[in-house]
């Protein structure tokens, strides 16, 4: 009997840390505003449940300033023609999405572009999207 509680005990624990790591979007980012950075990547994780991008951003006052970015799953991603090399340290990228709501240097993805003007895969994502 101890056995079991304590099995389930366990199962509840690991599915509550899970609900806790998949967040809403409304909780976290501004959907009625609009940021766009530039900057030069310094991790791409392509990991569930939203990957994620790091990179350094030159400030207007001339400071670097480290941003992170949120993006989708992987698998939805994936649908929009993102592969896990499809950023890598030190690639210059310019991101536009939506700003953390308590200001910190956070931010929801809707688009990505390279260096060379082209957008990272094939669709804006929407403030639903998963």
């Amino acid at each position: 009997m101890r056995l079991s509680f304590a099995f389930a005990a366990a199962g509840m624990l690991a599915l509550s840390a899970v609900a806790a790591a998949h967040h809403s979007f409304a909780v976290f980012f501004d959907e009625t505003r609009d940021v766009r950075i530039e900057g030069v990547v310094t991790s791409f994780r392509f990991t569930n449940p939203h990957a994620t991008i790091a990179l350094d951003v030159r400030g207007a006052d001339g400071a670097v300033q480290h941003w992170r970015v949120e993006t989708n799953a992987p698998v939805v991603l994936q649908r929009r023609g993102w592969r896990r090399d499809s950023l890598r340290a030190g690639d210059v990228v310019r991101i536009d999405g939506w700003p953390s709501r308590d200001g910190r240097l956070y931010m929801r993805m809707r688009s990505a572009t390279g260096a060379d003007g082209r957008a990272i895969g094939s669709a804006p994502f929407q403030t639903n999207d998963n």
